[in-house]
């Protein structure tokens, strides 16, 4: 579904990723470590087209991406949840679902789709309170729910449950969870905490320096080694 190959990003004259080549298969959950710095947020706005590459490609169920704008990649199919969940504070739960739809006019047709909220059933009695009122999880929430709203393909979550309480944490867990079994789209996770990654993932890569320094299945990676890169 995404083929990340030999990729490099930066920001002015810093290259953050480089040389990464990376898949994610239908209906996997592959999961992004590494210590706080090391490119992985760099990684997932390259393959949203919101920071631009230096060199590599991406494509993303057989078309070339590396060039498209981030409207075209949404709608294609890729959501993204960033870092920071960058809710429109001003504007209303409601109306900051609605810019979930934006990415294509077969979306704003449907409208919000029930299963999005029905993942985030709370969302539906915030209605018209500002997305600036809600609390860190409650946002979060939003987030997701919003990125959810187009029926993406594949979904690049970058640490969604930093600094959120645990009932929404495993909240969290059991959307990926139900998605996963669901077999309809694919996810691209940023996550530190390694508890986490080994209850909801497929496969790990983990990157150091702007690389990846290993990869495999979940359940195949040595535990002393994941500490090893992931310990500050």
């Amino acid at each position: 579904m995404l083929l990340v190959h030999k990729l490099e990003a930066g920001y002015g004259e810093s290259i953050i990723v480089r040389d990464i080549s990376l898949e994610v298969r239908p209906g996997q959950v592959v999961c992004l470590m590494g210590r706080n710095g090391v490119g992985k947020t760099t990684l997932l706005k390259s393959i949203m087209g919101v920071l631009k590459t230096r060199g590599g490609s991406i494509s993303f169920m057989d078309a070339d991406m590396t060039r498209k704008a981030p409207g075209l990649r949404a709608a294609a199919g890729i959501g993204y949840v960033p870092q920071g969940r960058e809710i429109f504070a001003q504007l209303s739960v409601y109306e900051n679902l609605l810019l979930g739809l934006e990415s294509s006019k077969e979306s704003r047709k449907r409208g919000i789709p029930e299963e999005a909220l029905a993942k985030f059933p709370v969302l539906e009695t915030m209605y018209t309170r500002k997305g600036g009122d809600l609390s860190g999880g409650q946002q979060q929430q939003l987030a997701f729910a919003r990125a959810l709203a187009s029926r993406p393909k594949l979904l690049l979550l970058d640490e969604p449950t930093e600094g959120i309480q645990p009932s929404i944490v495993q909240e969290i867990r059991d959307v990926i969870t139900n998605i996963k079994n669901q077999g309809d789209t694919a996810i691209l996770l940023v996550e530190q905490s390694l508890e986490f990654v080994r209850s909801v993932a497929d496969y790990v890569y983990v990157i150091d320096k702007g690389t990846v320094v290993a990869a495999g299945a979940i359940d195949e990676m040595n535990e002393d080694e994941l500490h090893r890169y992931l310990a500050v």
